[in-house]
């Protein structure tokens, strides 16, 4: 079954179970999770079977927008009918909200990051290579999973450029510094954040994930350093004089950039929003600050510099229409979990481990964290306050641990499929373009589930029993 047929079944069985908590999520019908699902397909296949239509981004959203329609009606019928008029009007404006954030963060952290270049060319040794996804791994929760991955792929890449036997260094990145290495801080990676926005302490992913994510971040150092060191060794040695021979210094271009990035980090912890105060600056006075830190960036960072750092907005626009549509979307299907989640039978953090992961691999990690916490809350109703207050959830007895299965799940395996997180398609298509032979879809698949999976495995019996 697919992973959709598995998302399919998993709402079908909540909506059936009965038992739910009275409210609109007691009385949706599954029907109106198929945009969600819908929404989710079109991200997994259109890349692949209609490539060069889905890269412009009008059809991208368009397609958002036909989705949503379906789930706009709904609300808007409810509302106009006085039917739980007041639930619908919350979703659909939490939704909103949610969506501001999210897009006010990543796009500050993309912009302002695209204007720093690091230059030079290092010698391709395993133990070099091995430094640049340890640090990529660090930053990526300074800077999010996508900045670190935009500022650091090209630099590696040209460090082993002389190299023949190559194809693991991008999948490794990908792995580590793409995926794993954000699950320290919400500005690491997109499920996160969304846990954040929800009333998660900021630093609550920091305290509770630190070991496992070191646990795994040592493990994967220590298997490509081993691995590389193994392709090292079958190198030509002219391509190993060559590469010696075209060693140039590391240089940093933009680096004032790296103060508006702290600004971003600022941002996020000290400016709270007044959600009483009617006054738009003050409700979005984080998002505004955010914006602005981004637009001084664009504005003070030469063109020329962006230029040779290969920066477009693409991706970023990429990321605002698909997700337009999955906030506009799940709010039917978190709904739905929140009321009727305790009668799916997931009570084991390993159990929401594998199953928000799998669902990660394949749909976006965002909205698959989203739904899985809600199954959470409307699983332990006496821990958690609903699914847009997650704070008293992270800090129950039984609640905690659940959502720490659920945050190493969606970050973690993530990794395990070019379309399970943003940057992994970004790093793919940039390795390709700099002469790197990428696997194909299955072929990545084959290699996470090679390296990665037996992991995860151990990160279950260590952690998670």
């Amino acid at each position: 079954m697919t992973g959709i047929g598995v998302w399919l079944s998993l709402l079908a069985t909540a909506a059936h179970a009965g038992g739910g908590a009275g409210g609109l999520g007691a009385e949706i019908s599954p029907i109106w999770v198929v945009p969600f699902a819908g929404m989710l397909l079109c991200i997994a296949v259109l890349p692949m079977v209609a490539h060069h239509w889905w890269e412009e981004h009008r059809n991208q959203f368009l397609v958002s927008g036909l989705w949503s329609a379906p789930i706009l009606g709904y609300l808007g019928y409810l509302i106009a009918t006085d039917h739980h008029a007041g639930e619908a009007i919350h979703g659909l404006a939490h939704a909103v909200e949610e969506y501001v954030s999210f897009i006010a963060l990543l796009g500050s952290l993309f912009i302002i990051s695209g204007g720093i270049l690091l230059k030079g060319d290092l010698e391709g040794k395993p133990l070099t290579n091995t430094a640049f996804l340890a640090i990529g791994a660090l930053i990526a929760n300074l800077i999010g999973t996508t900045g670190a991955s935009m500022l650091l792929i090209r630099p590696m890449l040209k460090t082993n450029s002389e190299r023949e036997y190559v194809k693991h260094i991008p999948l490794f990145f990908i792995f580590l510094v793409s995926n794993i290495g954000g699950a320290l801080t919400p500005i690491g990676d997109p499920p996160l954040f969304l846990g954040y926005l929800r009333g998660v302490d900021f630093f609550w992913t920091l305290h509770n994930l630190w070991v496992p994510w070191l646990a795994v971040v040592i493990v994967l150092l220590v298997m490509f350093f081993i691995v590389d060191s193994y392709f090292y060794k079958k190198e030509d040695q002219k391509s190993i004089a060559r590469d010696k021979a075209e060693v140039e210094p590391m240089s940093v271009s933009g680096g004032w950039n790296f103060l508006l990035l702290g600004g971003v980090v600022a941002a996020v912890l000290l400016l709270s929003p007044d959600k009483e105060n009617p006054d738009f600056r003050m409700y979005y006075v984080r998002e505004i600050a955010m914006f602005g830190l981004a637009g001084l960036s664009m504005w003070r960072t030469s063109k020329k510099l962006r230029e040779e750092n290969g920066f477009t907005f693409g991706p970023i626009l990429e990321v605002a229409a698909l997700f337009c549509g999955i906030f506009i979307t799940m709010i039917p299907a978190t709904m739905l979990l929140q009321s009727h989640g305790a009668a799916l039978g997931l009570n084991q953090p390993w159990q929401y481990f594998w199953a928000t992961g799998l669902l990660s691999s394949f749909l976006d990690n965002a909205p698959t964290y989203v739904t899985f916490a809600a199954l959470a809350c409307g699983s332990l109703p006496a821990e958690c306050a609903g699914p847009e207050q997650l704070g008293t959830l992270a800090t129950g007895a039984e609640g905690a641990p659940l959502l720490i299965a659920i945050s190493l799940g969606a970050v973690f395996m993530g990794a395990n499929s070019y379309i399970g997180n943003g940057p992994n398609f970004m790093v793919r298509a940039i390795a390709e373009e700099n002469g790197y032979k990428m696997p194909s879809f299955f072929g990545y698949i084959g290699w996470a589930a090679v390296v990665l999976i037996p992991v995860f495995v151990v990160v279950t019996f260590v952690f998670l029993l």
